[in-house]
């Protein structure tokens, strides 16, 4: 919460909350609609497959634009694009004409803002706060992602059932003012750029895969993202089909996941001095929690299945990104959270694709246990590399830092009374 008293970053924190709780709203809306247009949920992981993709196909050029360029103004001219598609969604929709492909053709292109958002946003977090409050911002920006995996999809549910559709994409569209507003009224610090030759992609590359500690991380953050797709692309049909309830049902099962999530985001764990610790025990039951969703027996069972797994998954990311960014270098950070975003967001297109080809062919149930796979392996493999690396019991502490001015002081950063 110590972030919050930072005056360069709440206005961000505000907007980025705001943006968020219109992103859920629309990934509700537009599972439903796809949902209900096919009764398909292959298609609807086609769908999480192109919000996806372009991170997964654009981290090179994001990771390296996010350290060649001012930050703010990237992620502002993302947005300004990403609430103009969602708009002329918001109107076909409302026209009768967003069929099956259409929404993904347009999902497909406010995905392609998000590529070089995400790193934009990731790198540009450290640079809100003074250095001994980076894991307090860190925790704290991710805690707008997890708020509004809680309020969102609720939120998301519940304007499709009074208002429809359209409305939920209309919603979406005005959120994005929010993080734009928030980011005019920020100041970041001037952080190292790039502008002549220096970490390429391929040296980004090398650079984690000479360093056993840095991959480990990219490893976990990985392997949570995979696992916990589920939440998105099989909730329509665990809804409908298995539990015989409501599609808006979909908001709420969500929503639990969320909950557990900011629950997480609020605990003294998650900003711990040494976060890598957590990382092993965390990826292991937030797999039991998933496992517990793919196979409850009844509503109230998934409901707790999903906030554990959620608690577990943001606790997780939460120590893994901070440690991951209290490692690299500010001119290094916008290419190596580009690493990140492949990992966390680039990975989900063929999970999407996978996850909802098993619920088609197989079983829901069955993908559902599938995909607690890779996460319950990450969970052993950080338990033995951690004794096994020397470097994974000190990452996350930070390098040596050279003693800073009063936060007062630091260009862009004006502290509250």
């Amino acid at each position: 919460m110590k972030a919050l008293r930072i005056r360069n970053f709440w206005p961000y924190f505000a907007g980025n909350l705001l943006s968020n709780c219109g992103t859920w709203v629309q990934n509700i809306a537009q599972a439903l609609l796809v949902y209900r247009l096919t009764r398909s949920t292959f298609l609807v992981g086609v769908v999480n497959f192109a919000q996806f993709v372009g991170v997964f196909l654009l981290a090179p050029w994001a990771g390296a634009a996010a350290d060649r360029f001012d930050r703010r103004r990237l992620i502002v001219v993302t947005q300004v694009i990403a609430a103009g598609v969602t708009a002329v969604l918001a109107a076909l929709e409302g026209a009768g004409l967003a069929s099956a492909p259409v929404v993904i053709v347009l999902v497909l292109v406010v995905g392609l803002t998000w590529a070089f958002a995400v790193p934009a946003i990731q790198a540009m977090v450290p640079d809100l706060v003074p250095t001994r409050l980076v894991p307090s911002a860190l925790a704290m920006s991710s805690l707008t992602f997890n708020l509004s995996r809680a309020v969102g999809p609720v939120l998301g549910a519940a304007v499709v059932a009074h208002w429809g559709i359209g409305a939920a994409f209309s919603l979406n569209a005005l959120s994005y003012l929010g993080l734009i507003v928030g980011l005019l009224a920020v100041r970041p610090g001037q952080a190292p750029r790039r502008t002549g030759p220096g970490l390429g992609w391929r040296e980004s590359l090398r650079l984690v895969g000479n360093d056993t500690a840095l991959l480990a991380l990219l490893m976990v953050v990985a392997a949570i993202s995979i696992s916990q797709d589920p939440v998105s692309t099989l909730t329509p049909g665990f809804s409908a089909e298995v539990f015989g309830r409501a599609d808006t049902m979909t908001g709420l099962l969500v929503g639990a996941f969320g909950a557990g999530a900011a629950l997480a985001a609020a605990t003294a764990a998650a900003r711990a001095r040494d976060p890598v610790r957590f990382l092993a025990p965390g990826s292991i039951l937030m797999g039991v929690g998933m496992l517990g969703f793919a196979l409850a027996p009844n509503l109230p069972f998934a409901f707790v299945s999903l906030a554990v797994g959620g608690f577990f998954f943001m606790l997780t990311n939460t120590c893994a990104t901070t440690a991951l960014t209290l490692e690299v270098a500010p001119e290094q950070r916008g290419r190596i959270m580009a690493l990140w975003s492949l990992c966390f967001l680039g990975t989900r297109p063929p999970a999407s694709l996978v996850d909802g080809g098993l619920a088609s062919a197989v079983d829901l149930r069955a993908a559902g246990v599938a995909l607690t796979i890779p996460v319950l392996i990450a969970g052993v493999a950080m338990a033995l590399l951690r004794r096994r690396v020397p470097r994974l019991r000190e990452i996350g502490f930070g390098p040596p830092v050279v003693a800073e001015p009063p936060a007062h002081e630091l260009p862009g950063v004006v502290t509250t009374k």
